[in-house]
């Protein structure tokens, strides 16, 4: 009986133990004045996280989602959303074909993007600026080990948008473009014989943004200062967060 006991625990201690490390916790938390409605898209074909992609999160709440070992997507925040019973409408910023998502965000748009480690490799994830900005965003890696860098902007990039990338609403900037949004040309594009490291290189626009919030993607290849990495970690996402 002791033995059976003892097997029956230890079959508990390792489902336990493979459900912990089967899982990362994403916390999304608003803290902007207003309601955000985050949207969340899954790559390669994986497994949807958050209300099918798409849910309201009303300022100063919070939820958390589970995504699944070798995860990897995005998420952002949608403003200025109106939606039906049925879940159609639309959004100023961020829209992505309804309260439940069908697609990315449409730009200008934050995001913070995410590849989950498996077999205690590393995760990978940012803060992106390269679709532009429409809102504030910050992750902070919890409980994990390595460099475990803080990622985000903090500044309103909205209140010091340029006239020429400015998406207004209501005589309001509600959302900053990327420059290759607005100009769709290979040197802000990082396309054609722009398309590589060595022939893509900050731009005006791109500095702008990077001085502004330094650890965000600003384009294409800014990589060595905006890609962090932690292992076994769970997230923190905030919206308008106040500091680093």
């Amino acid at each position: 009986m002791a033995f059976t006991r003892y097997m029956s625990l230890l079959l508990t201690l390792l489902l336990l133990g493979n459900t912990v490390a089967s899982a990362t916790v994403f916390t999304l938390q608003n803290s902007c004045s207003y309601t955000i409605w985050p949207g969340t898209l899954s790559g390669d074909g994986g497994a949807i996280v958050g209300g099918d992609g798409g849910f309201p999160l009303p300022s100063g709440a919070s939820v958390q989602l589970t995504a699944p070992l070798g995860w990897s997507g995005r998420v952002w925040g949608r403003t200025g959303c109106n939606f039906d019973s049925l879940g159609n409408g639309h959004c100023d910023t961020g829209d992505c074909g309804g309260l439940q998502c069908t697609g990315g965000g449409a730009t200008p748009v934050t995001l913070a993007e995410f590849t989950i480690g498996v077999n205690n490799q590393q995760d990978f994830y940012d803060v992106s600026l390269v679709d532009g900005y429409n809102v504030g965003m910050g992750v902070r890696p919890a409980g994990g080990t390595g460099a475990c860098q803080y990622a985000g902007c903090v500044a309103d990039l909205n209140a010091n948008c340029p006239a020429e990338l400015q998406i207004m609403d209501s005589g309001a900037v509600v959302a900053c473009k990327s420059a290759c949004d607005a100009f769709n040309t290979p040197e802000f594009c990082c396309t054609g014989d722009h398309s590589t490291p060595q022939t893509c290189s900050p731009t005006y626009y791109s500095q702008m943004f990077k001085n502004a919030c330094p650890t965000a993607y600003s384009y294409a290849y800014d990589d060595a200062s905006s890609t962090c990495t932690c292992t076994g970690s769970d997230y923190l996402i905030t919206f308008c967060p106040t500091g680093l």
